[in-house]
């Protein structure tokens, strides 16, 4: 990748995908920032002392691999059942394995390879970058971004990752790449009214118009969590603090 990938830095930062690809192979460790809703739903599930099964798929191989590991397949948002809605999550029970479809955040965390990988939000910031920093200086966020689904499968840049990944930055040291430190600068930007920016941010008035707003509430609170949500063999366990 060259000049791409933001070698010269301490703390990178870069999207989607064929971000993940330019910078995990050269970091000692990957923070993944999926705010609406993995990262959030990930966060929320280990706080009750649950283990969280990434999954891209959504189809019958996510049930095959729930039966592998022996664990509970996520279902549709807005039924009764777990979902990638983090209020639904908020009542589960401790030592539960969910296996999580997602397109974002699990597809990235299905790809990370051998690097350190992390799942970080907004709740928990603070914690997993203090987890991170244990894997060495050389950082890499990932804001995961959404697809244009209604058009084709290309990568949205989501405000409230790019929020996600500066909280995570303002809480990181070392020498920042020019994409860190705008992500940084928009956090800081933005910390007095995080609720706010993400109600009106596209994403979250989706969420809201489909009866979500409680997990955009959700999402929206900073520094609430100690959990860190590190990838251990396939599966996201709470190694905070």
């Amino acid at each position: 990748m060259g000049v791409f990938d933001q070698a010269q830095y301490d703390v990178r930062c870069e999207w989607g995908p064929m971000g993940l690809k330019a910078l995990a192979p050269i970091s000692d460790v990957v923070i993944l920032v999926d705010v609406l809703s993995f990262s959030t739903c990930v966060d929320v599930a280990l706080s009750r002392g649950a283990a969280v099964i990434p999954c891209r798929w959504k189809d019958a191989r996510a049930a095959d691999l729930a039966a592998q590991r022996d664990a509970l397949l996520a279902g549709p948002r807005g039924t009764d059942a777990l979902s990638l809605s983090p209020a639904s999550l908020r009542a589960m029970p401790a030592d539960v394995r969910l296996v999580l479809p997602s397109p974002n955040g699990s597809a990235l965390s299905m790809a990370t390879g051998a690097t350190p990988t992390f799942a970080g939000c907004l709740r928990n910031a603070a914690a997993v970058a203090r987890a991170a920093t244990a894997f060495g200086r050389r950082i890499a966020v990932i804001p995961a971004g959404e697809r244009w689904h209604s058009e084709d499968d290309s990568l949205r840049p989501a405000l409230e990752d790019l929020l996600g990944a500066g909280a995570l930055i303002s809480a990181l040291t070392g020498r920042l790449s020019p994409e860190a430190q705008l992500a940084k600068d928009a956090f800081c930007g933005a910390q007095s009214e995080l609720n706010t920016r993400l109600m009106e941010a596209s994403s979250g008035r989706e969420l809201a118009a489909r009866g979500f707003a409680e997990d955009v509430v959700m999402a929206a609170e900073w520094n609430v969590s100690s959990c860190a949500p590190q990838l251990v063999d396939g599966t996201y366990k709470n190694v905070g603090t």
